[in-house]
C-alpha cells in the first residue's frame, strides 16, 4: 500500500498555498505597484534556492464530514534559501492575507524563522508588508477577553541583534509590530512612495485626535504620517530606493561585505584596483581658504577600491557618512566627516549615528577608517536643546570601546571633544595627517579677539595688531610643530593615503585572523 493519498493531499495544500489570499486579493497587490510575497522571495535570493519552510501552515476549512474545503494561509512566509552563494533565512509577510496580520499559524512560524536564525548562524532578512501583529480590535470580542500586550519570541530578535545580520525591508504600510521588526535590524531599507512606517496608522491616530485634514486621501495621509521622507531622515530607517528591485539589490550588496554570523570574519573580495594608486586630485582637494567646503565623497572614491564605497544613510546624521568600503579587497567600515553640511560638526544625530555604526563595526569585526574633518560639536541654543553633549559623549564612548583596529586620516580639523573623538588615544595610535590639518582644543580664529583682549584695546591699530598675532600663531599652528614634538605620527603626501590605508587594511585583517 502506498501513500499516494496522502501525497495528492500535500500536493494539494501546497496549491492552495501558493494561491495566497487569491486571485482577487494577489491582482489588487499588484494594482497597487507591490509584488507579491511570493515573488519578492524569487526576486530577492539566489534562482532557486528557496526552500520554504511550513507552506502549508493556515487555517483550513472542513465541511460536516471533516473534509477539507480549503485553506486561507499564514500571512508570513520563510525558509532558507541563497544569497551570493551564501545561506540566510528569508522571510516575507502577504499582505494578501488579512494585510499581514497575525493569522493561523504565524506566531510560531515567526518565533522559528527568528530562531532558525541565530540558532543555525545564518542573516535573516525580513521583507515586512503590513502590521505583522495580532488581529484587530474585532479579534478581541472574538475571543471574549482583552490581554495585557506580549509579543512571542521577541527575546529571539534581540538575540539576533547579537548573533547575525539582521537586513529589514519595509515594502508597504508597516505599523505596530511591523514598524518594530524594521527597526530591530542592523540595516533597513524604504520604498520611495510604496512603504510607510508609523507606531500606528492615520485612521488609528484620527480617533485619538490627531486628524490629517490636509492630506488628499489616505495613501497621502499614510505617506504623510510615516513617509520614508520622515523616516530616512530621523533615523528610523537607514536608506530609501526608488523600487522593490533596488531594495533586493541593496539587501545582497549590505550582506557582501558581512561575515554570516559573530565570530566568523568577513570575507574578502578580489581586487583589481592597484594598491599603490595615487590619485594627484587628493594633492588640490582641501582648499587653503578655511572657510571653502570640498567633497568628502569625492575623496572616498579616490582612496578606497573603485566601485566598492557602500553609503548607508546618506539623509541622516548628515555631518558624517557612513559607508562599507573595501581596501585591497579587504571589508571596512567607513566614518567621514562631511564639511558641506554643519561645516562637519557633530549634532545629536550625527553623533547617534557614529555610536551605531561604530558598534555595527566592532560586532562585526571590520576595522575602521575614520577620515576626519571635525570643528568639534555642534554649538547654539539648539544644539544644547537637543542634548549634542549626551549623544556625542556616546559616540565617543563607542569608539573608545571598539576593539576591532581603528585608522584615521586627519585632512583638515580636528577641535575639541569631538576631534578627540576620532579615535581611542590610549592604544596605538594608526594615523595619518594631511598637510592642510588644523587642530588643537578649540578653533583659534573664533578665540583670538577674547584671548588677545587687552593687547588689542592697547594698540593704535587694532586691525593690524590682530593680523600680526594671526600671523604669529599661524607658524605655531602648523601641523609640523606637532609633528616635531611627536603629537600626530606622520604627515603625509595626500597621495599616499590609499596605499597607506590598504597596509593597514592588511595588518588589521592579520590581526583579526588571529584572534
Amino acid at each position: 500500500m502506498s501513500w499516494e493519498r496522502e501525497l495528492e493531499e500535500l500536493r494539494r495544500r501546497e496549491a492552495l498555498a501558493e494561491a495566497m489570499g487569491g486571485e482577487e486579493k494577489v491582482s489588487r497587490q499588484h494594482g497597487r505597484g507591490k509584488m507579491d510575497a511570493r515573488a519578492r522571495l524569487a526576486a530577492l535570493v539566489d534562482d532557486g534556492s528557496f526552500r520554504e519552510i511550513g507552506k502549508i501552515a493556515g487555517r483550513g476549512s472542513y465541511d460536516e464530514e471533516g473534509n477539507l474545503t480549503g485553506v486561507l494561509p499564514a500571512p508570513f512566509l520563510f525558509g532558507k534559501a541563497e544569497i551570493n552563494g551564501r545561506p540566510v533565512v528569508a522571510t516575507a509577510d502577504d499582505f494578501t492575507i488579512r494585510g499581514g496580520a497575525a493569522d493561523a499559524g504565524i506566531s510560531r512560524k515567526m518565533v522559528q524563522a527568528e530562531k532558525m536564525a541565530h540558532e543555525m548562524k545564518l542573516p535573516i532578512i525580513r521583507m515586512i508588508d503590513g502590521t505583522g501583529g495580532g488581529g484587530s480590535v474585532k479579534t478581541l470580542e472574538m475571543i471574549g477577553a482583552t490581554y495585557i500586550p506580549a509579543v512571542p519570541g521577541w527575546s529571539d530578535v534581540v538575540t539576533n541583534l547579537d548573533t547575525v545580520p539582521v537586513v529589514a525591508l519595509a515594502l508597504g504600510p508597516t505599523a505596530g509590530l511591523g514598524a518594530a521588526r524594521v527597526a530591530a535590524s542592523h540595516y533597513s531599507i524604504m520604498v520611495r512612495g510604496l512603504s510607510q512606517i508609523f507606531a500606528a496608522g492615520p485612521a488609528v491616530v484620527d480617533g485619538l485626535g490627531e486628524a490629517y485634514k490636509g492630506a488628499e486621501d489616505h495613501q497621502q495621509a499614510k505617506e504623510d504620517l510615516g513617509g520614508s521622507g520622515i523616516h530616512t531622515r530621523n533615523g528610523v530607517v537607514d536608506d530609501e530606493v526608488g523600487s522593490e528591485a533596488e531594495a533586493f539589490a541593496r539587501a545582497r550588496h549590505f550582506l557582501s561585505f558581512m561575515p554570516e554570523h559573530v565570530g566568523q570574519l568577513a570575507r574578502r573580495s578580489n581586487c583589481t584596483d592597484p594598491v599603490h594608486r595615487r590619485e594627484d586630485a587628493l594633492l588640490s582637494l582641501v582648499p587653503r581658504e578655511e572657510k571653502q567646503v570640498y567633497s568628502m565623497r569625492r575623496c572616498m572614491e579616490m582612496v578606497f577600491d573603485q566601485g566598492t564605497v557602500f553609503e548607508i544613510g546618506r539623509m541622516w546624521g548628515r555631518a558624517c557618512i557612513t559607508a562599507l568600503a573595501r581596501l585591497d579587497g579587504w571589508p571596512v567600515m567607513v566614518l567621514a566627516s562631511d564639511p558641506s553640511y554643519l561645516g562637519g560638526s557633530w549634532d545629536a544625530k550625527t553623533s547617534e549615528k557614529v555610536e551605531r555604526f561604530v558598534k555595527l563595526a566592532d560586532l562585526f569585526r571590520l576595522p575602521i577608517v575614520h577620515l576626519v574633518d571635525n570643528p568639534g560639536f555642534m554649538i547654539g541654543r539648539e544644539a544644547e536643546m537637543a542634548g549634542t553633549i549626551r549623544y556625542g559623549v556616546h559616540a565617543m564612548n563607542a569608539i573608545y570601546k571598539a576593539t576591532v583596529p581603528l585608522a584615521s586620516v586627519v585632512l583638515r580639523r580636528a577641535y575639541g571633544i569631538a576631534g578627540s573623538a576620532m579615535s581611542n588615544a590610549e592604544t596605538y595610535q594608526y594615523r595619518y595627517c594631511w598637510p592642510s590639518g588644523d587642530w588643537g582644543s578649540l578653533p583659534i580664529a573664533g578665540g583670538l579677539e577674547v584671548a588677545y583682549k587687552s593687547e588689542l584695546e592697547a594698540a593704535e591699530d587694532p586691525a593690524t595688531e590682530l593680523a600680526a598675532i594671526r600671523e604669529r600663531l599661524d607658524k605655531v599652528t602648523s601641523p609640523f610643530r606637532s609633528a616635531e614634538r611627536f603629537n600626530v605620527e606622520d604627515i603625509i603626501d595626500p597621495r599616499d593615503t590609499r596605499p597607506l590605508l590598504c597596509e593597514f587594511a592588511g595588518l588589521a585583517w592579520r590581526r583579526l585572523g588571529s584572534e
